[in-house]
């Protein structure tokens, strides 16, 4: 621990600490970006498919999104009704309580007694259906939703919102698996706390030493991916939009910010889950009602351009000759930022999924798979509508015109990205909504930051042990990450984020497909069970 912690402090000092001309949010930049160039390099290697590079994660993904929807016989639409009322809570009967013996189980025993059941010495778990699925949205349901979708649509045009919404559905049967395999393969200590995600059914289910070391890899690479996109990406949007709001030009002010948001999300994540869970159950909603709402509000107002907005997103979307290298540019552009957003396939969800009160992990599966639906197909279309419908109004902005993640503003001559592009659209169609948009934003990234730095505490206690001592490591580094991400450009960050998340993919598909067979007899024996539909037992 003490050598990872040395580690860390030599690989940043020099650049730091030697560059004292520059302002504090300049020398971490300085140090931060090396380390940016050097993982992406290899997450992202390229292959040319028409001429384009695309990163090879992002076929693997998208291959094994398809893969899960054949296999499963398109599980994510057929099954979205069960996926509905299984959140509301209409099979918790069978659920919880039933013995089941359709599949031969052996249970209740002699006396009469159902090991299997909701008390102590039957199910397991500390969260319903409703709460496992809104916990996992509130590390999905992020700036991933507004600051990444400004960058697909300004990298890409209006079409990779089509891509993005194409991701979304096919992520649904991806998300499906990993959160059925969270449960099946999840572990229970003396206490009762639930330890599960792909570390547990890549070690579990895969057999051998190869299960071993795609789960050590996982463990290490969501560790990382809780650092990145689940809290520096985030830190550095808030404080982007803190700083535009108040018109701070300091070098220093990222990291006086970030300062202040780590004292905050410190002292959250240091209580523990049970803490996080009371935070985010009040954030979530009242986040959500502000965005989406206004969003909503903004769509009626411009009615009338919608039809445009939606023709531009169709054509933009297989036009060979788009902002960015023809279809096959946008494509990935849209492929790439959902995937961000939603992480189906990425695994990371599974491990909040893994805490559900159920014995039928299929159960938890089929209700996982509402979250790509809710955060891409919906919440991201609503943020690319908004988007595209004033830069149609008013042209904000040209599409394509990108540099390190900025673009070119047609008025100014100034370049901003990510979340500063979205407050330019919600503002010039609610003036000064980038008040309100910037409280969103920061409980956005608030909340993120407190189910990731639970996803990586995971990771972490699955490497190094479930001690304290641990635990507050992990903590301590999580929260200079706050700082540093505060103070990073958002290039650097944006790469450095998606490198780590997307290289929790291959552990993870590979894992999915070789225990695909299990879903599938998970997802048969939970809708006998609840008697979803004769065509099941044949």
């Amino acid at each position: 621990m003490r050598k990872l912690l040395l580690f860390l402090v030599i690989l940043f000092q020099k650049n730091i600490l030697f560059a004292q001309e520059l302002s504090i949010d300049e020398r971490i930049e300085q140090g931060f970006a090396p380390v940016s160039k050097f993982v992406t390099k290899y997450v992202f290697y390229p292959i040319t498919i028409s001429g384009m590079e695309v990163p090879i994660v992002i076929i693997i993904l998208l291959l094994g999104a398809l893969y899960f929807t054949l296999y499963n016989k398109f599980a994510n639409f057929r099954l979205l009704g069960v996926a509905i009322h299984a959140a509301r809570g209409k099979y918790d009967a069978v659920d919880h309580h039933v013995a089941e013996t359709v599949a031969g189980d052996p249970t209740p025993n002699d006396d009469g007694d159902s090991f299997e059941t909701i008390q102590k010495e039957g199910v397991v778990g500390e969260v319903t259906h409703f709460q496992a699925l809104t916990a996992a949205l509130s590390a999905t349901v992020g700036l991933g939703n507004i600051a990444g979708v400004a960058v697909a649509i300004a990298i890409g045009g209006p079409g990779a919102t089509l891509w993005m919404i194409v991701a979304g559905l096919l992520g649904m049967s991806s998300k499906l698996v990993e959160a059925t395999l969270g449960v099946k393969y999840r572990e229970v200590d003396e206490d009762g706390k639930i330890y599960g995600g792909p570390m547990y059914y890549l070690s579990k289910g895969v057999k051998g030493k190869f299960g071993k070391f795609l789960a050590i890899f996982f463990a290490i690479m969501v560790i990382g991916g809780s650092f990145g996109g689940g809290n520096m990406f985030q830190a550095n949007q808030a404080a982007a939009q803190f700083k535009l709001l108040f018109g701070l030009q300091s070098g220093s002010a990222g990291f006086f910010f970030g300062l202040l948001l780590a004292l905050l999300v410190g002292a959250v994540i240091i209580g523990g889950i049970k803490r996080i869970g009371k935070v985010t159950e009040r954030i979530v909603p009242f986040m959500a009602i502000i965005y989406v709402g206004a969003a909503l509000v903004i769509i009626f107002i411009n009615i009338s351009s919608v039809p445009a907005a939606f023709g531009q997103i169709w054509e933009g979307a297989f036009n060979a000759k788009s902002a960015l290298g023809g279809v096959i540019g946008v494509m990935i552009v849209g492929f790439q930022r959902a995937a961000f957003s939603n992480e189906a396939g990425v695994g990371s969800a599974s491990i909040a999924h893994s805490a559900v009160k159920t014995r039928f992990p299929a159960s938890e599966g089929i209700v996982a798979s509402i979250g790509p639906f809710v955060d891409t197909v919906i919440i991201c279309t609503m943020t690319a509508l908004v988007i595209v419908i004033m830069n149609f109004k008013v042209d904000l902005f040209p599409y394509g015109d990108v540099v390190n993640k900025e673009v070119l503003l047609n008025a100014t001559g100034q370049r901003i990205g990510g979340v500063d592009l979205t407050s330019l659209a919600f503002d010039s169609a609610i003036p000064n909504f980038s008040v309100v948009l910037t409280i969103a934003v920061v409980l956005f990234a608030f909340s993120t930051m407190l189910s990731w730095s639970y996803y990586g505490l995971q990771g972490w206690k699955y490497l190094f042990g479930r001690s304290k001592k641990t635990d507050t490591t992990y903590k301590v580094l999580f929260l200079i990450f706050v700082v540093i991400g505060s103070s990073s450009s958002l290039g650097s960050v944006i790469d450095f984020s998606d490198a780590m998340i997307f290289a929790m993919v291959f552990p993870n598909i590979i894992g999915l497909l070789l225990l695909a067979p299990e879903v599938r007899k998970e997802i048969k024996r939970y809708l006998l069970a609840i008697g979803y539909s004769k065509e099941e037992k044949q």
